[in-house]
């Protein structure tokens, strides 16, 4: 292993212990969605939003509470940022799982709307809605490819370690490239602005010189100088 791997791989060790610290605590998100009527749901939407890169697995896992004939219907919407869908399931309850791939580097939405149906029975109706979202080496299927490839535990574990640090290496070169492409932006702002400022000076003197030339050949031809 060259010495340039080496420290590849030693500035990017923490952040995958970081990474694999976090995914091992995070839980799926708990909330409650409030109905109301056809026309009116808008105000009822919850969007929770991520960022993901392209061509990259994603699973949204929905776990909606009440049942079918209570008044409510709940509809989930998943979009990106640049006005890809991805999916417009309607009257969840229970389970429901989607997964798509993404088409572009995007931030993407998952929105859920309650419609009240019917005269509520209670004042405030609400539907309960846990959400679960894998992105990337999190959304495969691990039990699946331990059993298809005959992988002992240990070997599992590796290989989605692996699967883990290549995505974090594609997502700083991401950040790389977003950096290199905003410097460049910024340089080009700077240069264009530098000439701008150069025109209009060079502007202003012309005009300050043309004045006074026109203001003494006036003079002259008025015999005040």
């Amino acid at each position: 292993m060259d010495s340039h791997l080496r420290l590849r791989l030693r500035l990017r060790l923490p952040l995958l212990v970081l990474f694999l610290a976090a995914a091992s605590v995070a839980s799926g998100l708990k909330f409650d969605v409030h109905a109301h009527p056809l026309g009116h749901q808008k105000r009822s939407e919850r969007c929770i939003r991520n960022f993901v890169a392209k061509d990259t697995l994603v699973v949204v896992t929905a776990t909606v509470g009440g049942t079918r004939g209570d008044g409510q219907e709940v509809n989930m919407h998943i979009k990106d940022a640049v006005g890809n869908e991805y999916g417009r399931p309607r009257d969840i309850v229970g389970e429901q799982r989607l997964a798509f791939t993404s088409h572009a580097d995007a931030a993407f939405d998952v929105c859920f709307e309650n419609v009240l149906l019917t005269n509520p029975a209670t004042g405030n109706p609400t539907r309960h809605v846990e959400l679960d979202i894998d992105i990337g080496a999190d959304a495969r299927d691990w039990s699946a490819i331990q059993a298809a490839e005959k992988l002992k535990p240990m070997e599992l574990e590796l290989r989605r370690m692996e699967e883990l640090v290549a995505e974090i290496v594609t997502e700083m070169d991401y950040l790389r490239m977003r950096e290199q492409k905003l410097r460049d932006t910024n340089e080009s702002t700077n240069e264009r602005v530098k000439w701008f400022a150069l025109g209009t000076m060079a502007t202003l003197l012309a005009l300050g010189t043309w004045q006074v030339v026109y203001l003494r050949a006036y003079f002259r031809s008025k015999h005040l100088i």
